[in-house]
């Protein structure tokens, strides 16, 4: 119960950073290209400085073995991250690719083993593969055009979702719904 008692007395933190996270799914589906653009860009500095944590990381620490395989991880990282850099439109295209394919792979995955195991509920785990592989099927048809707008779209309905969750949780803390639900 003190966790409870503790969100309750920060529900409105909770509800700002949910209004917040709205706004900026809003802003992220409605401009897509550039919300793409940027996860991107924050991608290859991540990359890039994971890279570089991971270099000085194994070069201080080499007495532990295996330093060429760390150092070999850190370059992949830092050339990784400058491709994204030197080019974040194609890093857009492959990584929308990639996505895709997971999708569809995931999708079948998730179909095949709620029809096998068919756990209660297994309805939803059925609808859940048949929307992830729809999903990855249309995003691979329109590539390379959904590329540009598929990332930051996907962000966007995340942000979006999360937000509204957040939002309702604040309320309802505010409302003090938990006391009820809580087993005496």
């Amino acid at each position: 119960m003190n966790g409870i008692a503790e969100l309750r007395k920060n529900w409105g933190w909770m509800l700002a950073f949910g209004i917040l996270s709205i706004l900026w799914g809003i802003f992220a589906i409605t401009y897509s290209v550039v919300f793409t653009v940027v996860s991107v860009l924050t991608l290859a500095w991540l990359l890039i400085i994971g890279g570089v944590i991971e270099a000085v990381h194994s070069i201080r620490h080499r007495e532990r073995g295996h330093l060429f395989l760390y150092v070999l991880e850190a370059l992949l990282a830092i050339v990784v991250g400058a491709l994204l850099l030197r080019s974040p439109a194609a890093g857009a295209l492959v990584i929308t690719l990639l996505l895709a394919s997971y999708f569809i792979v995931a999708g079948m995955f998730r179909i095949v083993a709620a029809l096998m195991m068919r756990l209660p509920g297994w309805g939803w785990a059925l609808a859940n593969g048949i929307v992830t592989l729809l999903l990855g099927i249309f995003v691979w048809g329109g590539w390379p055009v959904t590329g540009m707008w598929v990332l930051g779209v996907f962000l966007g309905v995340n942000l979006l979702f999360t937000g509204w969750v957040r939002v309702m949780l604040a309320l309802a803390l505010r409302q003090d719904h938990f006391t009820h639900a809580l087993p005496a």
